[in-house]
């Protein structure tokens, strides 16, 4: 017989490993471009990848990024009844803390993006207006990204979605403080904009 625990453990073991590949470092390794890691930030994500010169490529990881959190979702929910929310953290996490970079990942946006969006699309809609919003309106990428995980939760509140609101504030916390050295930059005024090397 089955243990009941088993397919649960299933689906949170899949998501993390969804979450945890590396498109952004492995799109451009394999195209040439360098390791990503030892170019700007050193972060894996598309904002780093863009540092390359490469708008495809950043794009690509942006889009495998956030495709890969709305996959997770969509195959939770298929395996488990509540599944499609524990397997969306736990590709949120993975992206954020890959085992394979020792837990050295990117800062999640556009994962918690394809999260949100699998989960309850309107909420995944105002995430996308307000991050694509806040970039624009700032020029720096953190304060966009941030914007966007702090509306997640609340969005889904004011929408009903209240057993949704603990995993996207969970994730939103997270994401906080994956972003706590471009907090600090902030404060400081040397958080780079948009078009320079670092961030």
């Amino acid at each position: 017989m089955t243990p009941p625990w088993l397919l649960p453990l299933f689906v949170l073991v899949l998501g993390y490993l969804l979450g945890s590949i590396p498109f952004g470092l492995l799109l451009t390794r394999f195209t040439g471009a360098g390791d990503l890691r030892q170019i700007g930030s050193g972060n894996i994500g598309a904002t780093n990848v863009l540092r390359t010169g490469r708008k495809g490529l950043a794009a690509a990881t942006l889009l495998l990024d956030l495709l890969k959190g709305a996959v997770a979702v969509l195959i939770g929910a298929a395996l488990v009844d509540g599944g499609g929310a524990m397997a969306g953290a736990m590709a949120f996490i993975g992206h954020c803390y890959p085992v394979w970079l020792r837990f050295a990942g990117g800062k999640g946006v556009a994962t918690m993006m394809g999260v949100v969006t699998a989960l309850h699309w309107p909420a995944g809609c105002i995430f996308a207006a307000v991050w694509l919003g806040a970039l624009f309106g700032t020029k720096w990428s953190s304060v966009g990204g941030m914007a966007a995980a702090v509306s997640a939760p609340v969005a889904l509140w004011f929408m009903g979605r209240l057993e949704l609101v603990p995993v996207a504030l969970a994730m939103a916390l997270i994401l906080l403080w994956r972003h706590r050295a471009n907090i600090a930059r902030l404060v400081q005024g040397t958080e780079p904009k948009i078009g320079t090397d670092k961030g």
